[in-house]
Parts: C-alpha cells; sequence; structure tokens
C-alpha cells in the first residue's frame, strides 16, 4: 500500500552560501548561533524519528585552511564576475573557523540516525553563471567526494544546487560523480531559471507563502524523472522561509500553508519536500524552533492518521527503484 512521504533537505553552509552577497559585513554572532542550533535541530529529528538530507558545502569539512587548500581543486570557477568565486573571497579576507569549518557538525549529521550527509558542492558553486566550466564543475564535485570519503568514509549521494541554479547540461556529470539524485525545483514557473531574478518572481514566490498561486506543491511518485544518464531529480516543494520578527500573522498563515500542503500530500499518498537553510533560524531561535516542533508534531499526526512516511532524499530513489 501507498503511503505519502514527507523530504526534508537542508541548505548547510554558514558564510560559504552568502558571501557574495554580504562580504565581510555579516554578523558573527548569528553564525555562532547557527553552529548551536545544529545540535537543536539533530536532537529534534533524532527523538521524532524524522529523517533529512543535509546539502553540505563541502568547504566546511575541512578542519583549517592547510586542509581546505589540500582538497581545492586544481580548476576553479573562472566567473566572470569574481565577486562571486569563493576562492576570490577568501583570498581578500582570510578564514574565520566558526563561518568557513565545521566538521565536527558534519561529524554529528553523520552520527545522528536518519540523517544523510549531501552535497551542496565543495564551493557553493554556481552552474549557470558566465565564465565557468564543465571540466571545473566535475572537478568540484570531485574534491566534495575526496574530502568527504577520506574524512568520514561517507560517499555522498544527494545534490542540492546552490541558489537553485540547475544546469541540465551539467546533470550526466553529477551522476559520473556519485550523485544519483538531485533535489530540483518546485514545477511553478516563479521558481524556473532562478539566475534571472525579476521583480515577478519574488512577489510570485512571496505571496504562494499565503495562498496557492502557482501548481500543488504536493506529487506523485510518477511525477519524478530520471533519464538513463542523469540523476533521479526529486522536486522541491516548499521553502521554510525565516521567522517575522515583526509580523506574527505573517508567521502563523506560512505556517498553516504548510500543514495544509502536508495534509494534502497525506490525503493524495503523494511527497511532500520542505527545504530551508539552517542559518535562517538564527534570526530568531527560538520561535523558530518552536515552529519546527509544530511543524514535526503536525507530521506525527498524519503518520497516525493516514500512514505518512519520513525518508531522505536517497531512501526516496531507493523507493522508487524498488516499485
Amino acid at each position: 500500500m501507498s503511503h505519502g512521504t514527507f523530504t526534508i533537505s537542508l541548505d548547510f553552509e554558514l558564510l560559504w552560501g552568502i558571501f557574495d552577497k554580504v562580504g565581510t559585513g555579516y554578523d558573527p554572532a548569528y553564525f555562532s548561533r547557527t553552529r548551536q542550533l545544529i545540535p537543536d535541530m539533530l536532537e529534534v529529528f533524532w527523538k521524532n524519528e524524522i529523517k533529512a538530507t543535509w546539502a553540505t558545502v563541502g568547504m566546511l569539512f575541512a578542519e583549517n585552511e592547510e586542509e581546505w587548500k589540500y582538497y581545492s581543486p586544481i580548476q576553479v570557477p573562472s566567473y566572470r564576475d569574481p565577486k562571486l568565486s569563493a576562492y576570490e573571497f577568501v583570498k581578500k579576507t582570510g578564514f574565520r573557523s566558526e563561518v568557513h569549518f565545521a566538521p565536527e557538525l558534519v561529524k554529528a549529521i553523520i552520527d545522528t540516525p536518519g540523517q544523510e550527509l549531501g552535497s551542496h558542492t565543495f564551493a557553493h558553486y554556481y552552474t549557470l553563471m558566465r565564465g565557468q566550466s564543465p571540466e571545473q564543475f566535475r572537478q568540484d564535485l570531485q574534491a566534495t567526494q575526496r574530502i568527504s570519503q577520506d574524512k568520514f568514509a561517507v560517499t555522498l549521494k544527494s545534490l542540492v544546487f546552490p541558489r537553485n541554479h540547475i544546469n541540465e547540461l551539467y546533470l550526466p556529470i553529477c551522476l559520473e560523480e556519485g550523485y544519483t539524485q538531485v533535489r530540483s525545483n518546485p514545477q511553478s514557473w516563479y521558481w524556473q531559471e532562478t539566475q534571472h531574478e525579476d521583480l515577478s518572481k519574488k512577489w510570485f514566490r512571496s505571496a504562494d507563502c499565503f495562498f496557492r498561486v502557482g501548481t500543488k506543491t504536493s506529487y506523485p511518485k510518477t511525477q519524478m524523472s530520471r533519464l538513463e544518464n542523469e540523476p533521479l531529480m526529486i522536486p522541491a516543494s516548499r521553502i521554510l522561509r525565516p521567522i517575522s520578527k515583526s509580523n506574527k500573522l505573517f508567521n502563523s498563515v506560512r505556517l498553516n500553508r504548510i500543514k495544509e500542503e502536508m495534509l494534502a500530500a497525506a490525503k493524495s499518498n503523494e511527497i511532500y519536500h520542505l527545504w530551508w537553510h539552517p542559518h535562517n533560524f538564527a534570526t530568531d531561535p527560538l520561535a523558530a524552533m518552536h515552529e519546527l516542533n509544530e511543524i514535526i508534531s503536525h507530521f506525527q499526526s498524519l503518520k497516525y492518521e493516514f500512514g505518512m512516511e519520513s525518508m531522505t532524499m536517497e531512501e526516496i530513489r531507493e523507493m522508487l527503484e524498488k516499485d
């Protein structure tokens, strides 16, 4: 008998995910809070038997600058805009352990039952930006697998493209480098071609947090596509946006929308794929963790009533292969 599926994927990146937006103007305390929140999330997942895929920037696996250099690829992305390059950024700023390295948190993810360690590329690689090449992308993926296998004896199988920039020409490279599944974007038009961020796309994505403006967010197993030479594409359903400190109504409506979508997926025996950045919880840690507990409590009721299951991205692929 088929049941609904609830899957979570997290884009774990610390400063590597936003350096090109904030430069040196970031708040170190923000990332200190993020680091403290990771074990809290893992404990909540473990206690509630929630499975999740942690798509992690490979540079976080390193212990220090020396190890970072050792595992960095020979060919690094030659973006036309050098501000997009993590390598160019640290040339100018140097390293700070609390925002650039987190091997102990990676180890904690691996050691927590039900958690899958995935990849967010080695250098938060943008596959749709001008100047970079397929070979540079391949070497980035190889660097991530090498450091993961050497340090943690884990071969990564799930990949999330940074900024949701999915270059379809690069999908065969992903499979060749060991990635059997990739998170793809929601089906609605305003989630397509995310490198072109016009105001209409942003408006519709924001509006969709409150009421349905696009296609249904959950989907049947049969909607997932896999060509012979590409990874399985597992669409995202919804991003869990950061808590608003000034607008409690925003938080409430947004949370209720997620719960309604989860219920619809459970009733229809469909997949609901929620994702977020762990650092987003650092805006208001107490409120964010309370909200997470509400989502998990809601899942538990759906599990009891409809048999909804919690799965990692890897487990979704395994489930499809068994059918």
